[in-house]
């Protein structure tokens, strides 16, 4: 199992979020700020099989606006491994 960690733009975040439950894909949002200007970010929780990863990627990738300059990024995304898993 893999939990995406997603920071991306507040303007996306609707997006992205519907895409990934359209899928069948569960999504916890945290709102963060950071990077210049401390502009509005939000962080997207998605735990995930391994195997749909790279399912997971290219929805946000699709959803996302394509920015406006080049050196703006669409998202910062962490993938990392998830050594237990337990609800109560």
């Amino acid at each position: 199992m893999k939990l995406i960690i997603a920071i991306i733009k507040d303007e996306d975040n609707d997006a992205v979020s519907r895409a990934l439950t359209n899928e069948k894909f569960r999504v916890t949002f945290i709102a963060s700020t950071g990077g210049f200007l401390r502009s509005g970010r939000s962080t997207l929780l998605i735990g995930v099989e391994d195997e749909q990863v790279e399912k997971a990627l290219d929805l946000i990738r699709e959803s996302s606006k394509k920015p406006e300059k080049p050196q703006e990024k669409r998202a910062t995304i962490f993938v990392l491994k998830v050594d237990k898993f337990t609800q109560l």
